[in-house]
């Protein structure tokens, strides 16, 4: 259920034509998500960038407005989630991407979560080490973290009417 990013980026239209990523991203997806805009865990390895991710980056108009109806629909749970520990305290969810400048369409720019329903992107991350990353305890803490990220995981994915 995985997916290693190719190596290659495409340069077809880019002024820097160098011709290699310098990072490798590993994406393991929802079973039901057969592209990269489905909720899922990310590993992000590069020079001087390590992270760990969960969440869902770039949905499509109808998967963004089920997420926010859902946190309209919910607020409380949503703000447990993303606001209380254990995810709190490890995940940034605030600096991701994109953001609409003014409430989205059918939603009240009075909500008390707004910031959140003016999101683009719903995701969380951990950063890491490189040290941390070639540890050989790595898979352990990375399997740790996706774990602390699993409630939000599945707000995400029952929000758009996956099975969790």
């Amino acid at each position: 259920g995985g997916s290693l990013f190719r190596i290659y980026r495409d340069i077809r239209f880019s002024k820097d034509k160098s011709p290699y990523k310098t990072a490798a991203g590993v994406h393991f997806r929802h079973e039901d998500g057969r592209n990269a805009h489905a909720p899922g865990f990310y590993l992000h390895l590069a020079p001087d960038e390590v992270f760990a991710a969960v969440g869902i980056w770039g949905p499509d108009t109808k998967t963004l407005t089920k997420i926010r109806q859902a946190i309209v629909d919910n607020p409380e749970r949503w703000e447990a989630i993303t606001r209380e520990p254990p995810f709190a305290n490890m995940y940034d969810v605030a600096h991701h991407g994109d953001v609409l400048k003014r409430a989205p369409k059918g939603f009240d720019p009075g909500h008390p979560l707004v910031e959140d329903l003016k999101r683009k992107h719903f995701v969380g991350t951990v950063p890491f080490t490189e040290i941390e990353a070639c540890a050989a305890g790595f898979v352990t803490e990375l399997a740790r973290t996706y774990r602390q990220g699993a409630a939000y995981m599945e707000f995400l994915t029952t929000a758009i009417g996956l099975e969790w």
